[in-house]
């Protein structure tokens, strides 16, 4: 009885030296019990090799096992577990109670205790401490001895947490991690291995808890043969370029074991002398595993076809050309799926990609990673349906809920639900109300349809909530979830859902969602035994349930032999792998940085083994450890490897290669670095693009469209296309293709009499407001879904933009209305006064319009006193303007057009036809001088809007000119006489912030408010008229764009014209709005997006889904707004209204 060493370096054939040995023995015909004893991963691989190698028989004389396994069997036929292993769902319950009810006690934790993820991090180091057997009394024991007061602290914490923990735990449950403990203790006295022989394969290290097992094992078993991967048995030194410095420390351990329990140490088998077994037909393969990690390393200076590191864009690009090269190797190498592995160090990054891109290959894969249930539309559920009551039946809880699937509603049912909720604000109390009740003669039938529908979904939570409403016990938490499920019947509804995956052949689905109901049952149950009685609040109690929903997780085997085989480098070893491509080979993450220290610091840890607690590997450990994962990757392959890497992330973030790349770039002289950047071969032939269907056809579309751009492509595609043509599958999407590639995204005109029905009103008449023109515009054809379709974007029951642009114009005009009622006087009114009245303004407006957006909760109802504190400052600083000139409000939110108080711009066009402009002015001054009454037009903006010469130029921005204009033609019937124009305007409506470096006093502040508020447009150069605007201003102004000289002239900076100046502008507005209806009446609603250097007008267009404008396509441009300077801009200006005349 004793242990032998069977060692080697990578591919030298370990587990085939063990296979044969097990075989060996089944040949002998002897009885005894052949034990292949492998890593909990490796189980189902060992099996299929075992079988492989041996054949049935080997299934009645040998049996793989993981340490599990063994637990399980010598349990089963020897006793010795009598209560239910608790799940780490339960174990972090159980945590969570003792830290609620300790955690006001805790030294070092009472501030952490908690925090969200604190109950799992503690769970990890109490299977820790289990796994290196390390007890409550060794913890304790050993913390009279510590020096470090924060350490002394944190392991007094946790001897407490840990003590309570296994007492509370081992009443009712046993601890998984304390399973191989009581199989040691187990082994003693059962004699079940007794004279076996047993081969331990696979492992890298081993556990406290494991090496007792084997240790013990040994002492009952003829032999245990013990398989390292290394290149001699010599003692561990502090060399740090041995890359087998790891296993060489499981050695001594075991070595140290054997000598404790005076173990024999039986003659080891040393296969290196062997040439390698794994690489007898790769010379580069072998080179590879032999001198990656040796110093100095020998350089391979022949051909290099069996190693290629290809350099990709993007992770996308980078799985693609693996899927791409994989076909190749099918295809014409005749390797099947099942020889190929596809690795790489962060699954979780790579498997939504690889999912998507492998199935659009049609390559058959397995992915090798445990599914989390968190989002398993059973669990996603029960949350869901707690959040409802929770968060008071708010929009995202509630779809959430009737989203999950498991709620049996037509999805168009759902959509057109979503729709009207969004539409008439529905949250809340609205939700638990019986719509029917309160007005159900009023109800439409949409209404109506809409109220049995949110009857349905209500009438399950309302019963669920009733359960549950007041804190109540972990148990009746549990037992209202369980009655609730079976009265939506969800579980029903998830068998009928593995019927379907069935039907069509998911079995991947089928193995994960036939265990979720189970999982979730135990989850409740272990809630129920491990918190029965306590008496949780909702919110406390779901984030429990969320907490045992996010520990568990769904394992699946492969359902079919034929696959690629997907996953971490960590779980590689183990499979018989021809080629492996080893993806996502960046800096820092293989090898992995990753330095999360947990509850113990590196320091606490080298502390405490001073002690004689020996815990899992530090910091600096885990670089060795992560050294010999590099080695496991780079040597697992027989015939071919190849690593890539991306230049960036999903984000578009660059990275760096690893430095594994650089360094087989020194070891294999002639490996060139294949991207698609740079390889000659890839630029000039695609050939290597045309694999599967799918992404061929897609390729192919490219092609075609170059050919169509009179570029000349190679025969194979053409072929293709008659592939694809003539295949049934694809022969409708080829001919919809090949007339898309054709398309241009133009749209046709409209007739003329057709777009005028569209846009004429009931009495048949054209009649545009100014902003209609200036969207039209921005975009014909924004304008023509707007106006003429009349599309509308889904209905929201929110305070938006435009709301808020009305709310503050109506009761700025208020305002007005009640200073001129009341005969005040704007330079007379104080903050004070301005307050008050806006206040009495908007709550009676509010009291008014009961049903308004901003009485529905206390968000609105806080919006509203900003909105008071905004519009309070907009008339005070409004006051200050007036106050600092001799300008009058003459009238304010005044309509013109609408044929009453003054007639509308008409605009005779080419055509013979008339076009009516209306619009409204929010404010209109005047001022008398030197006998003439002079116009300013001002206009209000709750946004940041500034007037822009360039921006009137092209039509978008010509709202204050036509104001203007509309008011000098109708002021001899407004004013009773001819006006002159003063200025057109704009005043931003706004509660700015003052930022300082320095303290500033009242004065400065409030110059400082003028200053971010001051009015931005133009105004008649006329110097005795703009200090009628502010007779404040010696050489500039606070209030107005304009500043004086020395010499009194005006500055460059002015924004002042002559009254010439504004004649010519006058004219080519309106020739511009002429130009604009005679493009719009002919019928051009054009894909024509305007573009300046400040904005992109689709970036702010609901309808750009509608439109489908592409750059990429030939014809879809954009309309470019050249920004261009003041004289640039007048001289275009003039030279138009010339041409006109």
């Amino acid at each position: 009885m004793g242990i032998r060493f069977i060692f080697g370096r990578a591919g030298t054939g370990k587990s085939k030296f063990c296979l044969d040995q097990i075989r060996k023995k089944i040949d002998n015909d002897k009885n005894d019990k052949l034990i292949l004893l492998v890593p909990e991963q490796y189980t189902f691989q060992s099996e299929k090799k075992l079988l492989s190698e041996i054949g049935e028989r080997a299934l009645l004389k040998s049996e793989v096992l993981s340490f599990k396994r063994m637990a399980n069997r010598v349990f089963d036929e020897c006793g010795g577990r009598t209560n239910k292993i608790v799940s780490d769902s339960g174990k972090n319950m159980l945590i969570y109670k003792l830290l609620k009810e300790k955690g006001d006690d805790l030294k070092y934790f009472n501030r952490i205790s908690k925090q969200q993820g604190f109950v799992s991090t503690v769970s990890k180091t109490i299977t820790e401490f289990k796994k290196y057997n390390i007890s409550e009394e060794i913890l304790q024991e050993k913390q009279q001895n510590i020096e470090d007061k924060d350490l002394k602290e944190k392991v007094s914490d946790l001897v407490d947490i840990y003590t309570n923990f296994n007492e509370t735990l081992h009443k009712k449950y046993i601890d998984g991690e304390d399973v191989l403990t009581l199989l040691a203790e187990k082994l003693k006295e059962c004699t079940l291995y007794d004279n076996a022989e047993i081969w331990v394969d696979e492992f890298t290290t081993f556990t406290p808890q494991q090496l007792e097992v084997i240790l013990l094992l040994a002492k009952k078993c003829k032999t245990v043969n013990i398989t390292l991967c290394t290149d001699n048995l010599e003692l561990s030194s502090v060399d740090d370029t041995d890359i087998f410095d790891v296993i060489k420390n499981t050695e001594n351990r075991i070595l140290k074991g054997m000598e404790e329990n005076n173990i024999s140490y039986m003659e080891p088998v040393n296969l290196n002398k062997k040439y390698p077994y794994r690489f007898k037909d790769s010379e580069e393969l072998k080179h590879i595993e032999r001198h990656f990690f040796s110093y100095p390393f020998r350089t391979f200076t022949g051909k290099c076809n069996d190693i290629r590191i290809y350099k990709a864009n993007n992770n996308y690009s980078e799985v693609e050309y693996v899927a791409q090269d994989i076909l190749k190797l099918v295809r014409d190498k005749g390797y099947r799926y099942r020889d190929i592995a596809v690795v790489c160090r962060d699954i979780d990054s790579y498997e939504k990609i690889g999912t998507v891109i492998f199935n659009e290959y049609d390559i058959p894969f397995f992915l090798d990673k445990k599914r989390e249930i968190l989002d398993n539309p059973l669990v996603v559920l029960i949350i869901s349906a707690l959040e409802v009551i929770i968060s008071n039946w708010s929009y995202e809880s509630v779809f959430k809920y009737v989203k999950s699937g498991l709620i049996k509603l037509d999805q168009y049912l759902i959509d057109r639900l979503e729709n009207y909720i969004l539409a008439n604000g529905i949250k809340g109390f609205k939700w638990t109300r019986d719509l029917y009740e309160s007005n159900e003669e009023e109800m439409t039938d949409e209404d109506k349809q809409m109220a049995d529908i949110m009857e349905e979904i209500r009438e399950p939570i309302m019963i669920l909530s009733k359960k549950i409403k007041n804190d109540v016990t972990v148990r009746k938490y549990c037992e209202a979830i369980y009655e609730f499920l079976l009265d939506i019947k969800a579980l029903e509804t998830m068998e009928e859902w593995l019927e379907n995956f069935n039907d069509i052949g998911l079995q991947d689905k089928i193995k994960e969602y036939e265990q979720v109901p189970s999982i979730v049952m135990e989850i409740l149950d272990q809630a129920v035994e491990v918190l029965g009685d306590e008496v949780l609040d909702i919110n406390t109690f779901t984030r429990i349930l969320r907490a045992g929903f996010e520990e568990q997780e769904v394992g699946v085997i492969p359902m079919a032999l034929d696959q690629v085989n997907i996953g971490d480098i960590a779980r590689i070893k183990g499979r018989d792998v021809k080629a492996l491509y080893i993806v996502g080979v960046n800096d820092g993450v293989l090898p992995s940085t990753n330095k999360d220290e947990g509850i113990l610091s590196d320091r606490d840890r080298i502390e405490l083994k001073e002690l004689g607690i020996e815990l899992a590997s530090d910091t600096r450990s885990r670089v060795f450890e992560e050294q010999f994962m590099v080695y496991t990757a780079l040597t697992i392959a027989s015939e071919y490897l190849m690593i890539t890497y991306p230049m960036a992330d999903f984000e578009g973030k660059s990275l760096r290669p690893s430095i594994v790349i650089p360094r087989i770039k020194k070891i294999f002289k002639y490996l060139k670095e294949e991207s698609e950047l740079y390889n000659e071969d890839l630029n000039n032939d695609d050939y290597y693009k045309i694999t599967a269907p799918t992404p061929t056809f897609n390729e192919l579309v490219g092609a075609l469209r170059r050919e169509c751009e009179k570029e000349k492509i190679e025969e194979y595609w053409l072929q293709a296309y008659k592939w694809f043509e003539k295949n049934n599958d694809f022969s409708k999407r080829a001919d919809t293709i090949f007339k898309g590639l054709r398309y241009s995204n133009l749209v046709e005109k409209i007739p003329r009499e057709k777009i005028k029905k569209l846009y004429s009103n009931d009495n048949g008449r054209l009649i545009f407001s100014v902003s209609r023109l200036e969207k039209y515009a921005q975009c014909p054809f924004s304008y023509y879904v707007q106006y003429g379709l009349k599309a509308k974007d889904r209905k929201v029951y929110e305070f938006s933009a435009p709301d808020l642009g009305s709310f503050m114009h109506e009761i700025l005009d208020q305002f007005t209305n009640k200073i001129k009622k009341e005969h005040m006087l704007w330079s007379e009114l104080s903050k004070d006064k301005c307050r008050d009245i806006v206040n009495e303004l908007v709550d009676t407006k509010l009291k008014n319009e009961s049903n308004s957006i901003l009485n529905s909760n206390k968000k609105y109802m806080y919006f509203s006193e900003r909105f008071k504190k905004t519009i309070t400052k907009s008339v005070t600083v409004i006051s200050e303007q007036m106050r600092r000139g001799e300008f009058e409000i003459f009238k304010n939110e005044f309509d013109f057009g609408d044929f009453k108080d003054s007639d509308p711009i008409e605009l005779k066009l080419p055509s013979n036809e008339s076009v009516y402009l209306k619009g409204r002015v929010d404010r209109i001054d005047k001022v008398e001088l030197d006998g003439e009454t002079y116009i300013r037009i001002v206009d209000y903006k709750t946004g940041s809007k500034s007037f822009d010469l360039s921006e009137l130029y092209y039509g978008l921005q010509i709202q204050l000119l036509v104001y203007l204009d509309a008011i000098l033609r109708n002021s001899k019937k407004i004013l009773n006489k001819q006006c002159m124009p003063g200025a057109i305007l704009y005043f931003r409506i706004d509660d700015p912030i003052i930022k300082s470096k320095k303290s500033l006093s009242e004065d400065e502040i409030k110059d400082e408010i003028l200053k971010k508020l001051k009015m931005n447009g133009l105004i008649l150069k006329d110097a005795d008229l703009v200090r009628t605007m502010d007779n404040t201003m010696e050489t500039y102004s606070l209030i107005i764009p304009a500043k004086f000289n020395k010499d009194g002239s005006f500055s460059n900076s002015s924004s002042v014209i002559s009254e010439e100046q504004f004649e010519i502008l006058r004219k080519y507005v309106n020739d511009k709005m002429v130009e604009l209806c005679e493009d719009m009446l002919s019928g051009d609603v054009k894909i024509e997006p305007c573009k300046s250097s400040k904005v992109t007008y689709c970036d702010y267009c609901d309808y750009s889904s509608i439109c489908q404008f592409d750059t990429s396509i030939k014809d879809n441009k954009y309309r470019i707004i050249v920004k261009k300077n003041k004289e640039e801009v007048w001289q275009a200006i003039e030279e138009k209204v010339q041409e006109e005349e």
